[in-house]
């Protein structure tokens, strides 16, 4: 782990967006990075952003851009993105130099990755938590969420005011119906300590001010 953090700095790093959310969301970290020096690939999930791919490939974009890098990356992930890292980090822990989890779904080693979210009732869209979020039909197809304009406005009340109204009507138009993908994470295996001590090990934060996961969710997880 201390040879792959002595390096951080000249690692391309890899941004993957959270539920309903897409490429557009890193825009302004991204321009940040990169204007700091730092190679960055942000990119869109299946049938998420400018994606056309269906609910079922949903990981396959992150598997894809692990694949074809020929060193290791910095993945930093958010939200439910937590778990398309943690899977795809499992896969090809030699092609990872280490995830950084910013307030996102972090599984173990003892359950489907599933649980985490199941436990914090995350899969359950008629939670008063929700607000106007919207659930699609499972009988026709895989588990969904669409986040609505009021539980929106709560993710993004945290942005400075300057950028408030810009950046909550961005999110309202570009949101996309988003898969849980439950049923496939509920059949797949438990993760491995390989890919999982490349974030285990690292330094472990809670933000007390995040409107999805609170705190006490957080330090669940760690």
């Amino acid at each position: 782990m201390a040879d792959a953090a002595s390096d951080h700095s000249s690692r391309h790093i890899v941004l993957v967006h959270g539920t309903c959310h897409g490429a557009w969301s890193w825009h302004r970290v991204t321009t940040r990075l990169r204007s700091a020096g730092h190679r960055v690939t942000a990119l869109d999930l299946a049938a998420s952003g400018v994606d056309e791919r269906r609910f079922a490939d949903y990981n396959q974009p992150l598997v894809d851009v692990l694949a074809s890098f020929p060193t290791r990356v910095l993945l930093v992930d958010h939200s439910l993105g937590g778990l398309n890292v943690a899977l795809t980090t499992d896969k090809f822990p030699d092609k990872v130099a280490a995830g950084v989890f910013v307030t996102a779904l972090l599984p173990d080693t003892l359950h489907p990755p599933s649980y985490v979210y199941c436990k914090l009732k995350l899969d359950d869209p008629t939670m008063p938590f929700w607000l106007d979020t919207r659930s699609g039909d499972e009988e026709k197809g895989p588990l969904s969420l669409l986040f609505g304009p009021k539980f929106m406005s709560v993710l993004y009340s945290r942005c400075s005011p300057e950028i408030l109204m810009e950046d909550s009507t961005l999110a309202v138009a570009l949101a996309r119906p988003s898969s849980l993908f439950v049923k496939d994470l509920s059949s797949t295996s438990p993760l491995s300590e390989s890919g999982l001590r490349l974030v285990g090990e690292g330094v472990r934060r809670v933000c007390g001010k995040d409107e999805a996961l609170p705190e006490f969710s957080q330090r669940w997880m760690i």
